[in-house]
C-alpha cells in the first residue's frame, strides 16, 4: 500500500502546556498537493504548522512525512533535520540584513538539492519585489515582508512548505494575481504546502483539501467543493458564512416544504423520514430572481460586489435571506421594494440538518 506523503494520526496538538486541537486526524495523499488550513484566530492553526515543524513536540500520535516517522510520544526529529520550511504570520526577516540577504539564506540553505529547480530571479520576478532588495525590513510594508519571506521559503527547496497567512497583508488588488501565480509555481516544482488562512475563498482556490479547524477539532476534512456545498455541521455552516439555515418540514423523497417560500425540490444529501422538522441550508445562489413571480419578498439590503449583487429579502416571518445575481440584472431593486423569487424552487443538492 502506498505511503500518503503526510500523514498525521490522532494528534493533540499542545502549546504552552495547553491542547488546541485534539485527536487531529488528516494527510496529504501525494507529493506536490496543497492542504488549507481554515478556522478562526486563537484556534490552534499555528501550533498545527508549529508541531508538524518540530518546533513543539508530539505527547499522542504520530506525523509521518514520505513514510518516515518525525514525531510521536517516543520520537522527535528536530527541526533542523526534517527539511520542512516554515513562514510565520510576521515573516520573521532578520532586520539586520538586506531583503535581498534575507531571500538568499533560503537558497544557500539547499543549494545542493537540484531535484527542484527555482532560480533567485524568477522568485523575485514572480513576487514583483525587485525594488525592494537592497533595502532592510523596517523599510518595507509589511506586504512587502510578507513576499520576501515567502520568496526566502520557496527558496529552502522544502520537501514541505508550511505557510502561515502568507498573503494576509497583500493588498487586495495584488492578492488574487499572487494567487494564481503561487498555485502555478507550487504545482510545476511539486512542492507540498499546507496554507493556514481565514479567507475560506483563498483556501478554495488554493487548497486541494481543506480542514476546518473549530471548537478544538478539526470539523471537515474534504474537497473544496464539499466543504462549500455539502457543509457536514451546523458549525461549519456558520463559519463559513456563505448561507442561511431556515425552518422546513419533509414531505416527500424529493421534497420539503417551509412556510415563507413553499415547497422546495432536489436532491437530498442525506434523507430524513417524512414529516422530519429540519433546518435547510439555503445559499445566495440557491434561489433565482423573477419579478413575475407571485412570491415576492421585501429587499431590506442590497450589497455590490462587483461581478455581482447580493440582496437580503426579508420573508413573512422575518427570515433574512441572501440572494445572488448578476450585476447586469435588468431591474436592480432599492430597500423596501419587492423581489421575485422564481417559482417552482429547485436545489441541485438538499443539505440539511
Amino acid at each position: 500500500m502506498k505511503n500518503k506523503f503526510l500523514e498525521i494520526k490522532n494528534v493533540d496538538f499542545i502549546i504552552g502546556g495547553k491542547t488546541k486541537v485534539k485527536n487531529a486526524s488528516f494527510d496529504i495523499e501525494n507529493e506536490g498537493d496543497t492542504l488549507c488550513i481554515l478556522g478562526p484566530s486563537g484556534i490552534g492553526k499555528t501550533t498545527i504548522l508549529r508541531t508538524i515543524a518540530g518546533l513543539e513536540e508530539v505527547e499522542k500520535g504520530s506525523i509521518k512525512l514520505n513514510g518516515n516517522l518525525m514525531s510521536s510520544k517516543d520520537k522527535h526529529v528536530e527541526p533542523e533535520d526534517r527539511n520542512i520550511s516554515l513562514s510565520f504570520q510576521d515573516n520573521s526577516l532578520f532586520p539586520h540584513y538586506t531583503v535581498e540577504k534575507n531571500i538568499k539564506l533560503g537558497a544557500e540553505k539547499n543549494a545542493t538539492k537540484k531535484n527542484k529547480k527555482l532560480t533567485f530571479k524568477e522568485i523575485i520576478d514572480f513576487l514583483d519585489i525587485s525594488k525592494i532588495l537592497k533595502k532592510y525590513p523596517h523599510e518595507i510594508s509589511a506586504g512587502e515582508a510578507q513576499r520576501a519571506s515567502l520568496a526566502r521559503s520557496l527558496l529552502t527547496k522544502p520537501d514541505l512548505l508550511l505557510l502561515d497567512e502568507p498573503l494576509s497583508n497583500v493588498d487586495q488588488s495584488f492578492k488574487e494575481e499572487i494567487q494564481v501565480k503561487l498555485k502555478k509555481i507550487l504545482s510545476k516544482l511539486k512542492i507540498t504546502t499546507i496554507i493556514v488562512t481565514h479567507d475560506s475563498y483563498e483556501a478554495f482556490y488554493l487548497g486541494n483539501k481543506c480542514a476546518i479547524v473549530l471548537d478544538g477539532q478539526i470539523k471537515q476534512f474534504d474537497d473544496p467543493y464539499n466543504v462549500y456545498h455539502f457543509p457536514n455541521s451546523i458549525e461549519v455552516v456558520n463559519f463559513l458564512n456563505r448561507g442561511i439555515l431556515i425552518p422546513a418540514k419533509v414531505t416527500g423523497e424529493n421534497s420539503l416544504e417551509n412556510k415563507d417560500l413553499g415547497t422546495i425540490k432536489g436532491n437530498f444529501i442525506k434523507h430524513y423520514p417524512k414529516g422530519s422538522n429540519v433546518k435547510l441550508l439555503l445559499q445566495p445562489e440557491d434561489l433565482e430572481h423573477d419579478d413575475k413571480s407571485n412570491l415576492k419578498l421585501e429587499v431590506v439590503d442590497r450589497k455590490f460586489r462587483g461581478t455581482n449583487f447580493i440582496y437580503t429579502l426579508k420573508t413573512n416571518s422575518n427570515l433574512l435571506i441572501p440572494v445572488f445575481v448578476h450585476s447586469h440584472h435588468e431591474h436592480q431593486h432599492e430597500a423596501d421594494e419587492k423581489f421575485g423569487i422564481k417559482r417552482p424552487i429547485n436545489i441541485d443538492h438538499i443539505v440539511c440538518f
